[in-house]
Order: C-alpha cells, then sequence, then structure tokens
C-alpha cells in the first residue's frame, strides 16, 4: 500500500497547487504523510455526513473539492461544526485533500466533466491559461453539440445527466431557440459572463446565478441561460478524478480502492413550484 504522502504527490500532479486562484485554500487539511492508504473517498463537500461516510467504508483519504477552510479559521475545537469534522476524520486516522480552483483550472478539470456528462464536445478553455502553451488549462470550457438542440431539449438533457436535485434546471430564454455552441463552467460562474458574451455561444450552463447579472446578460445579448445546483455541476468531477486516481493505482501497483460518493450534499432540500396560472405579482 502507498503511504499518504505518495498519494498526494500524485494528486498534486493532477492539480497542482500553483493553478489555484490566490484567494483558494487548497492541499491537505489533515493526515499523517507517513500512514498508509489503500481506500479514498471523493465528494465534493467536506461536511460532517461526508465525514461520516468516510468513517463508515473505512477510507483512509478523504478527497474533496471545497475547502472545509476556505478564509481560515483560529479554532478546530469539536465544539464548531468543521471542528467536529476535523476531529473525527484524524481520529479515525483519515487524511483530507482539497482540491478547488486548480481542479477547475486543470486538464482535465471540473469543466470537463461537467462536459462529458452533457454529451458535450470541449473546443477550447472558456479563459484560457496563459502559462499553457497547449492551451487546454483554464475556466470553464467551449462546446459544442453533436447536433443541434433545442433550449427546452438541452435543459431536459441537463435535468436528466445531471444528479437530482431540489433545484432542478432553470431556463432563461426562447424555449424553442436552437443551440449549438454552449458554454459550461462548474459551480459559480456568474463572473464569465463577459468571456461567454466574447466568445458568442449560444447558451450558458453554470450554476449560482444571480438576478442582476443574469438579467444584464439576456438584455445585452440573445444568450440562453440554464442555471443548475452548485453541487450537481461539480459532482461529475468526482468521477472523473476517481477514474483518474485508478488510473495511477494500477500503474504504480498501488491496489487502491476508489469510492465516489453517491451522497447529495446540496443544502436545497425541496422545491415548490408557482402556480402555472399566475399572470403577474400580486396586487
Amino acid at each position: 500500500m502507498p503511504r499518504l504522502s505518495e498519494v498526494i504527490a500524485a494528486l498534486d500532479a493532477l492539480w497542482p497547487a500553483g493553478l489555484a486562484e490566490s484567494w483558494d485554500a487548497v492541499g491537505t487539511v489533515c493526515g499523517d504523510p507517513d500512514a498508509e492508504v489503500s481506500r479514498v473517498l471523493l465528494a465534493v463537500d467536506p461536511v460532517q455526513e461526508i465525514a461520516d461516510e468516510a468513517v463508515r467504508i473505512g477510507a483512509q483519504l478523504l478527497v474533496t473539492h471545497h475547502p472545509l477552510y476556505l478564509r481560515g479559521t483560529t479554532t478546530v475545537a469539536a465544539s464548531t461544526s468543521k471542528g467536529r469534522v476535523v476531529h473525527d476524520l484524524i481520529r479515525n486516522g483519515i487524511a483530507l485533500h482539497v482540491a478547488h480552483t486548480n481542479a477547475d483550472r486543470a486538464d482535465p478539470g471540473v469543466s470537463d466533466a461537467l462536459a462529458g456528462a452533457l454529451d458535450l464536445r470541449v473546443v477550447r478553455p472558456l479563459v484560457p491559461d496563459p502559462a499553457d502553451p497547449r492551451g487546454r488549462r483554464g475556466l470553464g470550457r467551449i462546446c459544442e453539440l453533436e447536433h443541434p438542440l433545442t433550449l427546452a431539449e438541452l435543459a431536459e438533457r441537463a435535468a436528466k445527466r445531471l444528479p437530482a436535485t431540489a433545484q432542478g434546471i432553470r431556463v432563461a430564454g426562447d424555449p424553442d431557440a436552437l443551440i449549438r455552441t454552449v458554454a459550461v463552467s462548474g459551480g459559480s460562474g456568474d463572473s464569465l459572463f463577459d468571456d461567454v458574451r466574447a466568445a458568442g455561444v449560444d447558451a450558458f450552463l453554470t450554476a449560482d446565478l444571480r438576478h442582476h447579472p443574469a438579467s444584464e446578460a439576456r438584455e445585452r445579448t440573445p444568450l440562453a441561460l440554464l442555471d443548475a445546483a452548485h453541487w450537481a455541476t461539480e459532482w461529475p468531477w468526482c468521477e472523473l478524478a476517481a477514474a483518474q486516481l485508478d488510473e495511477i493505482s494500477d500503474r504504480n501497483g498501488w491496489g487502491l480502492r476508489v469510492h465516489v460518493s453517491r451522497t447529495v450534499t446540496d443544502p436545497w432540500t425541496a422545491h415548490a413550484a408557482s402556480t402555472t396560472d399566475s399572470t403577474g405579482a400580486p396586487n
């Protein structure tokens, strides 16, 4: 069995910390570099439910997309929710490693996995990494459909292919409009609207779209918008990362057992649809 330090070195090669945004908190949060690793769990969120799952399956390493402490902390006391996660992981000999915006920018990365889940062909990054001479790394992806779909059909495909959430897929635009090119960005994507407009695509699929940026985007161009749940747009990366780690394990003869959590950690748990006969705001 490999040591934790060996597995972390392999993960750092997949998602170099230098690719992360300056504000991000990536890398190993806890764990003994000399401890042996035989089982790994991948998930989006380092929340208590995921920590409990890691304990339950006997993992020695938990890899998550979202950081546990994005803005730093002065305490890991078990009286806090995040401190309890740290205590439970350490008590059970489980390391925690985070790959966030470095996994977003990687090749392949989070948006490649999102595109793959929707059967979209990746053409290039939406925001290329200028340090990548191959032009493959960067934020988001510009994609093409094999055959044009209406916006309604594309939304239906996204609803079927992405993990089910209470939100589902929100859509802005003419449902009958033909979509040939799509920009995708796993996670919150409304900071990328300028890049999406510059790319000249027909639609933009991402998460966490806010009212004003979405409204302004629709006013300026006929760009169609598809807004999915944040967790759902990033979960496909877990399967991609698991396949990458499986390949590394096979190549090195490690025999790792790599698991992807199916636990839904999207915070929204229910959705009440507006009545279909509503004609506007109440008097």
